[in-house]
């Protein structure tokens, strides 16, 4: 496989490794047995690599885009989610983008203290019934 793709033997299994499609053999003690598409692929990778200049996870997206039943665009989206789980997609992005646009504001003093109010962790009844009780005055030591 080597000698015919004129590629190292470290560099075809990097390529195995990146590519688990490759679907190498492994006997038990003996080489590796390579398929014609295996050939196929592994020319397709170094011509993606070496001519047309991609990195490893370019030529990786370049391939699973031209398999046969590659989805592509928002009708593949809509296959594969479903009408109803768009919808609610973009029902949760308008939420967010106005969450996001809310927290953008300055917040009014009303809003502040209403805040305020709502998500104070001090119980307020609490604290005063413990203002009220006063601590006994530490006894004077004789002497």
């Amino acid at each position: 496989m080597c000698e015919i793709a004129q590629v190292q033997p470290y560099v075809l299994r990097t390529w195995e490794a990146e590519f688990p499609e490759l679907g190498v053999k492994k006997t038990e003690g003996g080489p590796r047995v390579y398929r014609r598409a295996d050939l196929e692929f592994v020319l397709r990778i170094k011509h993606l690599l070496f001519v047309e200049g991609l990195t490893l996870a370019g030529a990786r997206r370049k391939l699973v885009d031209e398999l046969p039943g590659a989805q592509t665009g928002s009708d593949g989206l809509d296959q594969l989610l479903g009408s109803d789980a768009r919808e609610r997609i973009m029902i949760v992005k308008r939420g967010l983008k106005e969450i996001a646009t809310m927290l953008s504001r300055t917040p009014s003093a009303e809003n502040t203290a209403a805040a305020q109010s709502l998500f104070d962790l001090v119980d307020t009844k609490a604290a005063a019934a413990k203002k009220a009780v006063k601590k006994p005055a530490p006894a004077k030591k004789k002497r």
